[in-house]
């Protein structure tokens, strides 16, 4: 790697920033590519606790999560970025309709974010003029993308545990690409959820035990994607009303979401159908109709039998409450 003088890495990086919003990112801080000693301290309690319900892999390859350097050799920077994703609710939604998490009504977002972050890579490269080092993640490996976000001044992680960003809120999707280019880094910014607790208040299951702390045994995005079990408690059952897929409801409350304004990627526009079905349609569903639906989406992540479990849960919980 060629050296760098302060004039050079803050040419490189402001320029870097705009290819990443020509790309159509919507905005792109930077972070020195050190280990995570206060965030690794934090995650080892939350393991030790078993706050990560089934999610076994979530104790692997600590040293990855918590040091990027393990995961790219020489690693200098770690680029953060963030996509939006929002969508309002169609007008008049029935409350007997099948919820699907508004991050999963278009295209899988691991594919849209890695062609744009292969794209801004080799744009640095040719920049570099050199051959460089580095990698790309969309929550596909060990990276704790919101701490990396949180340390560039993307946002800061909020009470319910999710990046918050003034402008935006938290309808986007985080990506990530660690290099051993040095760059200028961005400073964190202040949290800002002040006194307000109506995530906390709000969540249904009180998986938000308490502020800035998730139990993913109660969570219904937990419980509707990664559980593969048909163990649910009732009362949790009941709770998870008509969620059939993750859950949007700490974002639903939270006040920052006020900013959030529709999506500019037209690959995550909401697919026919997939916001306002109602839940005795989704029962109907067979394997072949759940595959062609949500071919290419989120969704496949909770399998069919998993997607089935959910909509009879839901269908239940819908007609026990009237």
């Amino acid at each position: 790697m060629p050296g760098f003088d302060a004039s050079a890495r803050t040419d490189l990086t402001r320029r870097l920033k705009d290819e990443a919003q020509r790309l159509g990112f919507d905005d792109c801080g930077i972070s020195a590519a050190q280990p995570l000693d206060d965030e690794a301290r934090r995650l080892e309690q939350w393991l030790l606790e078993g706050r990560y319900a089934t999610m076994e892999w979530m104790a692997d390859h600590f040293d990855k999560r918590t040091d990027p350097t393990k995961l790219v050799e020489g690693a200098r920077s770690v680029i953060s970025v963030l996509h939006n994703y929002y969508q309002p609710d169609p007008p008049g939604a029935s409350e007997k309709r099948g919820k699907i998490s508004r991050y999963a009504w278009g295209d899988d977002y691991h594919e849209v974010m890695k062609e744009k972050l292969y794209r801004l890579f080799g744009w640095l490269q040719d920049e570099v003029g050199a051959e460089i080092n580095g990698r790309a993640f969309v929550d596909s490996a060990p990276v704790m993308d919101k701490a990396w976000a949180a340390r560039s001044g993307l946002g800061w992680q909020g009470k319910n545990t999710l990046l918050l960003n003034r402008e935006m809120g938290s309808y986007f999707f985080l990506g990530e690409l660690i290099v051993d280019v040095p760059l200028t880094t961005d400073a964190p910014v202040a949290d800002s959820c002040g006194s307000c607790t109506r995530c906390l208040d709000a969540c249904p299951t009180d998986a938000l035990y308490e502020p800035y702390a998730l139990d993913a045994s109660r969570c219904i995005s937990y419980l509707t994607i990664e559980h593969r079990g048909f163990d649910v408690p009732e009362d949790i059952q009941q709770d998870v009303h008509n969620w059939i897929f993750g859950c949007d409801i700490c974002q639903e409350v939270c006040p920052w979401n006020k900013f959030s304004t529709p999506t500019q990627e037209p690959r995550y526009d909401a697919r026919d159908g997939i916001r306002d079905t109602d839940l005795r349609d989704w029962v109907e569903m067979n394997l072949e109709a759940f595959e062609t639906r949500f071919e290419d989406t989120p969704v496949t992540r909770a399998g069919y039998e998993g997607f089935r479990r959910n909509v009879r849960y839901a269908l239940n919980a819908v007609e026990s409450a009237g």
